[in-house]
């Protein structure tokens, strides 16, 4: 069994209470290394090491942090068959997933703020009344970057490399279930050349690492992605101390289909939207809207492609879906298939426990589920399941796929399939969802803007979006 350490100051070490968590491998149910459960003192003295550190690490040119986070980039690349091994082994998901998608998905978020930062330049504006105003952004010093488990290198990336690249530093906190590429980002980031203290990654609960972090005087904005529930939390302790807060939280996104959509198209890629990482992703689409017209043709052919969807070992190359994060995770989302049947739902398949033989046969696998003959307010249409469960729901008109797409508190992202663009941009205009996607799903330019409305977050990521939140901006004006 492994043991884990902090990354404070360029320096592995272990919490100064000697406390650790067990980290579990969700694909056997076996406990495979111990990570450190950090308290306020660890994380005040990650801190003080990137209190230290910005000094130097600001007045750094963009070029020359450009070139730091290439060669971070260039580490991972190096090394992408064993963090995907990793990632696969910490999360549950299928290996060629973490090949394809989450490690090269890491490098290309060092790349794109690497390089972004390069053309995020100094404005000018020219006043009617014969003043220069030079508006320049400057970075705002430690900042807290707190990342989930279900996507652990990909959206922990996504958070540090803007907030560096604007030349702050960090302390950033992996989620406890899954720490391990994150353990293996520190010796990366000294092979890059990262200053000390520049980037410290401090392992722990939320309830202790996570919170001394959000209340810590000394830094200055928290980007938090999670559930909605905590992100309440950081808000009530954070807002009250001025700090910026970028939140990415839950999400009960439609997927509105039409009539006259390419339905081969729409079909295979709305089994990749309900069923990818186990739906383990707020993108996924988990209430999906179907045209009263079309709708026995598509849940007849939707249960038959779900059907030949394989749950196994995440090592096989056949597995397309693989174990749940946690034996209590897959309770919850089991919990919710029997709220389903209590609503008056009805099962089409899945909703079981899948055994797998083997090496997983303690794992936490569970069938791709489909129920339909559910009401659209009721609470399995309307609370985050974050799991392979996805509702099917009909309806008549324009208008009442907006009303159903609209009628819970989230609005993360959306997706419409129709034929008719004129349609389609116009449904699109009416969803309450940060994202909508037409004729697509997960397609992403990193220079957009990121994020939900409603109880789905604050703020948005990516971009200019995601320097200017690690930033504070400073007008100098001039008389001329």
């Amino acid at each position: 069994m492994e043991t884990l350490a902090n990354y404070i100051n360029g320096e592995f070490t272990a919490p100064s209470s000697r406390n650790y968590l067990d980290v579990f491998e969700p694909a056997t149910g076996q406990i495979y290394a111990q990570t450190p459960d950090s308290n306020s003192a660890d994380v005040d003295t990650a801190v003080q090491a990137a209190a230290h550190a910005f000094g130097a690490w600001s007045t750094f040119s963009a070029n020359d942090r450009s070139k730091i986070l290439h060669a971070i980039a260039d580490g991972i690349e190096k090394r992408l068959d064993e963090f995907a091994e990793f990632e696969s082994r910490d999360t549950g998901k299928p290996l060629a997933l973490a090949k394809s998608v989450d490690i090269p998905r890491a490098v290309t978020n060092f790349r794109f703020f690497a390089d972004h930062i390069l053309e995020f330049e100094t404005e000018s504006i020219l006043g009617g009344n014969g003043s220069k105003n030079k508006i320049v952004q400057k970075p705002l010093g430690v900042v807290g970057c707190i990342s989930p488990w279900n996507l652990p290198l990909y959206l922990f990336s996504w958070k540090i490399a803007p907030a560096l690249a604007a030349g702050n530093c960090v302390v950033g906190k992996p989620s406890e279930l899954t720490p391990y590429t994150a353990f293996k980002l520190g010796t990366i980031c000294t092979e890059a050349g990262l200053p000390k203290g520049v980037l410290n990654i401090v392992h722990g609960s939320g309830q202790n690492t996570g919170s001394a972090i959000t209340s810590h005087s000394e830094i200055k904005a928290i980007s938090f992605t999670g559930g909605t529930k905590t992100g309440e939390t950081i808000s009530r302790t954070a807002a009250p101390q001025f700090k910026k807060l970028s939140l990415e939280l839950g999400g009960k996104n439609p997927n509105i289909i039409f009539a006259d959509c390419d339905f081969d198209t729409m079909l295979a890629t709305t089994i990749k939207s309900s069923f990818s990482n186990q739906g383990e992703i707020c993108l996924c689409g988990s209430r999906i809207l179907v045209e009263d017209s079309i709708y026995e043709r598509f849940r007849d052919a939707f249960v038959e492609k779900t059907n030949s969807l394989i749950v196994g070992d995440p090592n096989e190359n056949n597995t397309d879906l693989g174990a749940l994060i946690s034996k209590g995770h897959l309770e919850k989302v089991l919990g919710y298939v029997a709220l389903a049947e209590k609503e008056g739902g009805t099962v089409l398949t899945g909703g079981e426990k899948t055994l797998v033989n083997g090496r997983c046969a303690g794992g936490y696998f569970m069938e791709p589920t489909i129920i339909d003959g559910l009401s659209a307010d009721c609470r399995t249409n309307q609370e985050e399941i974050f799991g392979p469960v996805v509702t099917l729901i009909p309806f008549s008109s324009e208008a009442e796929a907006v009303t159903i797409a609209n009628s819970t508190q989230y609005g993360l992202a959306a997706t419409v399939w129709s034929g008719a663009p004129e349609k389609a941009n116009r449904v699109a205009e009416q969803i309450d969802a940060g994202i909508v996607w037409i004729n697509c799903w997960m397609v992403r330019d990193l220079r957009t803007p990121f994020g939900g409305m409603k109880n789905s977050g604050l703020g948005r990521e990516g971009g200019d979006e995601a320097l200017r939140f690690f930033a504070e901006p400073k007008n100098v004006c001039t008389a001329e």
